[in-house]
Formats: structure tokens, sequence, C-alpha cells
């Protein structure tokens, strides 16, 4: 996780988001939002696996983060989990963008 001066935080997943890793993710994301970090960019570049435990665990973050003022936005997806995203209707709720740097960017719309 890294905390950025413009008050967005940047978590970093590498490797599967399932049962046993999910908790992990929803744990920091309560974290920062306890920490009054309303504004979190999710970093699924080396995200290999997504099963239904951990989109479910993105729509809470995101649930959570809109209702305390703030986002959670996705980037860089693979290929495979962009389209799952859509295919689940996540993305559009969620923010999804092709990059890091793009999802950063505070007023960006999603692609």
């Amino acid at each position: 996780m890294t905390n950025r001066n413009d008050g967005i935080a940047l978590v970093s997943i590498r490797g599967a988001i399932d049962l046993t890793t999910a908790p992990e993710l929803r744990d920091t994301v309560h974290a920062l939002l306890d920490a009054g970090r309303t504004r979190i960019v999710v970093d699924l570049a080396g995200v290999e696996f997504c099963d239904s435990i951990g989109l479910g665990t993105f729509a809470y973050g995101r649930n959570h983060c809109v209702a305390s003022g703030g986002f959670l936005r996705l980037a860089a997806p693979t290929p495979f989990l962009a389209g799952l995203l859509r295919t689940v209707g996540l993305a559009g709720p969620i923010p999804v963008h092709t990059t890091v740097t793009d999802a950063l960017r505070v007023d960006t719309p999603a692609a």
C-alpha cells in the first residue's frame, strides 16, 4: 500500500483474490477508511485469479468508499479480469482504468 501526497491510497495486489486473500483486501480498505483515506485505487496488474469472493470484495469496498465521500477505482486489470468485471456488472459502478496512472488522475473518468 502506498499513501500518496494527493490523498489517494494505492493498493497493489499480486496473485489471487479469493476466499483466503479477499479478507485481507477488505481489512486494508477498512484500515484506510478508518484513517480517513476515502480515495483508493487498487492496482490489479499482478492479479492472476479472482473468484466471486474477490469480486464481492470490490463491490463492498466501493460501497464503503462512496458512503464515506470517496471512491474505489480499479486499475490495470488483465484482459480476462477486465472482461469478467464487465460481465458481472462491476465495471461501471466501479471505475476500471487501463493504467494505474489514469486511475490516479482525480478527475479522469473510467475507460
